[in-house]
């Protein structure tokens, strides 16, 4: 990982051209950077994305972008970064008022459909991240599962989930499992007009969440023992 994306990653956010802390009005800037940075490599991709076409998208000079990000790639892989931050708040937000891990699934999922609904370039940015950043598409997945890891121990000392269970194995799961659901009914999903949906269909959902459970509840494995002895 270079030393941009350790810096994008901590709290306190820095100006690579003076080293001081961004103000106020210096976040805002950065902000209007990263949502033009956003659309432009969603749009175009990275290799035909140019900080040019970030700058004029984001309505600042050219300049401007040199006291935030030193190069395309460092501002890529900032946004790598916040699209991961933001759609890990949206997960975590939805799942706040569940009451045991299998509906938190559901609903940390629902927030994760919901976030990549209104920004489909999170799966063009993290898929290129893997040729133009291949550490910060590390980055991005680790702090997922780090969190998910997290939550599947504390469910299993709860007694919601499989003991037996390894979580750091069956958080690796589930992410993909989303991805790829996601993947299908939002992002290759189409109306008569061509258009994407809004959201993603309840009964795809309900599948999914009926799937979870299955392989995580405590009496998924206990069943299976039992049918076959």
């Amino acid at each position: 990982m270079n030393e941009s994306a350790e810096t994008v990653s901590t709290d306190e956010l820095v100006s690579p051209a003076t080293g001081r802390p961004l103000t106020k009005r210096g976040e805002a800037t950065r902000r209007k950077l990263l949502e033009a940075a956003e659309a432009v490599f969603a749009a175009l991709g990275y290799h035909e994305a140019s900080i040019v076409k970030i700058t004029e998208r984001a309505g600042v000079a050219l300049g401007t972008f040199y006291l935030y990000f030193d190069s395309k790639q460092t501002i890529f892989e900032a946004l790598v970064i916040d699209l991961n931050r933001r759609v890990r708040h949206s997960m975590s937000e939805a799942m706040a008022q569940a009451a045991d891990r299998i509906e938190a699934e559901r609903l940390g999922f629902e927030g994760f459909f919901r976030f990549t609904a209104a920004h489909p370039a999170l799966y063009r940015v993290v898929r290129e991240a893997e040729f133009v950043s291949p550490a910060t598409l590390r980055i991005h997945y680790e702090r997922i599962v780090e969190g998910y890891r997290a939550g599947l121990r504390a469910a299993q000392q709860d007694g919601d989930i499989d003991p037996a269970l390894d979580p750091e194995v069956a958080a690796w799961a589930l992410m993909g499992a989303g991805e790829l659901i996601g993947m299908r009914y939002l992002l290759w999903e189409r109306d008569a007009d061509g258009r994407p949906p809004a959201q993603i269909d309840t009964a795809v959902i309900d599948g999914m969440t009926r799937f979870i459970g299955n392989a995580l509840r405590p009496h998924a494995a206990g069943q299976k023992e039992t049918d076959n002895g």
